[in-house]
């Protein structure tokens, strides 16, 4: 396998598994979270209950996602799914913005759909043939892809995996060189980057020309604060850094390394800044900087 100056990752996601286990793991003991990915439309938009219910269990992928950009630069993210469920389909958007390829799997016999023997075949024959890729991040809680890590391993690749607690196998988390904990992903007040869009029937509605404009100015407002989110990033990116290279002072190239593997459309320049020593600069109530040697370094501030 040809060395690499930084880690090439590839990342599998069997998108039922997790959510389905974060739904039980949110609604322990209430049930109903096998039966997910049969739930249509109608049922959810006439069932305020169900409704709250899945958004309190929503999956923050970009936790995931960004988690996985840690260990170097994404090349493969495949997303295994029925998304003409509806519970799925409400993450699709989501999962585009993230540039994640959605996998369509049609469930051949009650409610399994084959995404464990899919995604593991897909694996193998990613891994033959891009002999370059370092890391093999499976995402998911299912023993069967136990062999998948093994296999993994043997060919020479780190295999990280990523589960919900109470709906992992212990064996593939023995079975991968390193495991983790959805909830250890997510910080409590963060919100997921895009929650699902309500699942509601469609209605059509004929509007005035006068009526038409009022959308529009309704989305300039919601447009997200640039600064605001470059800062967010600025500390996500500094969080993942130093829990990878377990310290507290990082270097800054390696801060906005990873700032550009989670957004590549970051630039200091955009917003204003000359250098990202600048930048860092504008943020000195979240972040500390090492300015007393020519290596500089940051940290997050207590």
């Amino acid at each position: 396998m040809p060395e690499t100056s930084e880690g090439r990752v590839a990342v599998y996601i069997d998108f039922d598994n997790i959510v389905i286990s974060r739904f039980a793991q949110v609604h322990k003991g209430k049930g109903g979270g096998e039966r997910l990915n049969r739930i249509d439309a109608a049922t959810i938009a006439n069932d305020a209950d169900l409704a709250q219910r899945l958004r309190e269990a929503t999956v923050d992928i970009g936790a995931i996602l960004d988690f996985a950009t840690s260990f170097g630069s994404v090349v493969i993210s495949r997303a295994y799914a029925d998304w003409s469920a509806a519970v799925n389909a409400s993450y699709r958007q989501q999962l585009i913005n993230r540039a994640v390829d959605l996998v369509q799997l049609f469930p051949t016999s009650g409610q399994k759909n084959g995404a464990d023997i899919r995604l593991a075949i897909d694996a193998v024959e990613d891994l033959f043939r891009l002999p370059d890729i370092t890391h093999v991040v499976i995402v998911a809680g299912d023993s069967d892809y136990i062999a998948l890590a093994q296999r993994s391993k043997r060919l020479g690749r780190r295999v990280i995996g990523i589960g919900v607690a109470g709906s992992t196998s212990e064996s593939l988390a023995a079975a991968c060189d390193e495991f983790a904990d959805y909830d250890t992903l997510i910080e409590p007040e963060d919100e997921p980057e895009e929650e699902p869009k309500p699942i509601l029937t469609e209605v059509p509605v004929v509007k005035s020309p006068a009526a038409k404009k009022a959308p529009a100015a309704k989305k300039a407002q919601a447009a997200p604060d640039p600064k605001r989110a470059a800062g967010r990033l600025l500390r996500k990116a500094l969080q993942l850094v130093a829990t990878k290279e377990d310290t507290d002072w990082v270097l800054s190239t390696s801060v906005k390394n990873q700032m550009l593997r989670i957004d590549p459309t970051f630039s200091e320049k955009a917003l204003g800044h000359k250098t990202f020593s600048d930048f860092v600069k504008e943020y000195n109530s979240v972040v500390e900087r090492d300015d007393t040697t020519s290596i500089r370094k940051l940290r997050l501030r207590a």
